[in-house]
């Protein structure tokens, strides 16, 4: 039932936002050439996966992880898009194509070990990895890879319809109240 959910909001939302994803796109060839770029990340069984994201710093970075970027790296546009969270359009595609859930934990990069580790040993990926979760709307991220890892476990516990709604509504309040 989730996956029939995961279809029609991301198709749904692709196509209300198509004026903005438009306009994304053509300030972003404006910006640096290159709108969207696509990253290896770790999904469901550790299968690789490209994510895709509207670029936010120049186009010859190196792919790390956010909290390692260097900030001048990041354009000013770049700044904009994750502020507000645009730079996560693009991911309604891996949910379509079944890469990804609207809900799930965050995917991560290969290079980073520890999470990988610790998302091991919870089994986490066993579940398709998503835009948001309870991680998201708690405030943690992969800076601090046990406690991300714990709550990803938390979260796919006791992950029903009910508890997808939740977080996706919470997750538009929080966007929202910043």
């Amino acid at each position: 039932m989730i996956r029939f959910f995961d279809i029609l909001f991301s198709l749904l939302g692709l196509i209300i936002l198509s004026p903005i994803i438009i306009l994304l796109i053509f300030l972003g060839i404006i910006e640096n050439g290159s709108p969207i770029f696509r990253q290896k990340r770790v999904g469901i069984n550790q299968i690789i996966f490209f994510l895709l994201k509207f670029r936010t710093m120049h186009k010859n970075t190196k792919s790390t992880a956010t909290h390692f970027v260097d900030f001048s790296k990041v354009k000013s546009f770049g700044l904009f898009l994750r502020s507000t969270k645009l730079d996560e359009i693009p991911q309604l595609f891996n949910v379509l194509m079944g890469d990804m859930s609207l809900v799930g934990p965050r995917p991560s990069l290969f290079s980073q070990r520890k999470l990988i580790i610790e998302r091991n040993k919870r089994g986490i990926f066993k579940v398709k990895p998503g835009i948001t979760g309870l991680a998201q709307i708690s405030g943690i991220n992969m800076k601090t890879p046990t406690l991300l890892a714990k709550t990803d476990f938390k979260m796919i516990k006791k992950l029903n319809l009910s508890c997808y709604f939740y977080y996706i509504f919470m997750t538009f309040f929080v966007i929202l109240k910043k």
